[in-house]
């Protein structure tokens, strides 16, 4: 029994593993390959030069790989990458890159991404994410692991946002974000460190005793940035957590959400 749904309309030019599902409706453009074991549901349109890794399951009318919302577009070749075990659910909209950058959107493994989300042309996303609904990512944003997007909030443009950070419902990062960081309010402002999210993925109580320390040199002294992070950089000597900080901090190019 075919898999393929006599009313979905794939590419004969498709690459599409043996057990891939796709559901009523779909269309699944030529230059689009998925991979062992993922569901398409109904009304999904795939298209573009995009790859999409193993056990993924993609909800109705998902738009994957189509043209960025940028003016600059000139119809260049650019590319959407998909990991394996990620859940994108009902209507959300994942753009191909531009030549602005790397040419590549990119969305890691095991990313659980609700209805309604927009991930922009460029963006780079990393592994164990939550995007919770109505998210949206403006071009090149870069996320880290375990980032979780509470529903409505969103990143500026060129955004970077730090591993194991917190974004509050509604929440607007205008700014690089920290690892590890919660923020809340338009424009977000940072809350506290994301305690109960470093235990749930096994920080110790001194990893995350590190961290404090190193929030509060940088959001409770009063110290510039340039001071804290000279600070920071002797507690970094114990702890690699501190020293992801430090690097988010010296590498970042729009200033830090403050």
């Amino acid at each position: 029994m075919s898999l393929i749904h006599k009313t979905a309309i794939v590419s004969e030019n498709a690459n599409l593993a043996d057990n891939v599902s796709v559901g009523p409706y779909s269309i699944i453009g030529p230059e689009v390959a998925i991979g062992e074991s993922s569901v398409i549901d109904s009304h999904v349109i795939i298209k573009g030069s995009t790859t999409i890794g193993e056990d993924n399951h993609i909800y109705s009318f998902v738009s994957i790989g189509d043209d960025p919302q940028d003016k600059k577009f000139d119809n260049e070749d650019t590319k959407v990458e998909i990991g394996d075990r990620n859940t994108i659910r009902e209507y959300t909209t994942i753009n191909k890159g531009t030549s602005q950058d790397v040419g590549i959107t990119r969305l890691g493994n095991d990313n659980w991404i609700m209805a309604y989300v927009h991930i922009a042309h460029d963006c780079q996303i990393s592994d164990n994410t939550i995007f919770a609904n109505n998210t949206t990512l403006g071009g090149h944003v870069s996320v880290g692991d375990f980032v979780i997007f509470g529903g409505f909030s969103g990143a500026h443009q060129f955004c970077k946002i730090g591993s194991h950070s917190f974004l509050g419902m509604y929440s607007g990062v205008a700014r690089d974000l920290p690892p590890y960081v919660i923020v809340m309010g338009q424009p977000a402002k940072p809350r506290s460190i994301n305690i109960e999210g470093l235990k749930r993925r096994d920080f110790s109580e001194q990893q995350i005793r590190n961290i404090k320390n190193a929030y509060k040199y940088l959001y409770k002294s009063d110290l510039r940035l340039e001071e804290a992070v000279e600070k920071m950089s002797l507690l970094s000597e114990i702890s690699d957590e501190v020293t992801i900080m430090i690097d988010f901090l010296n590498q970042s190019s729009r200033g830090i959400v403050r």
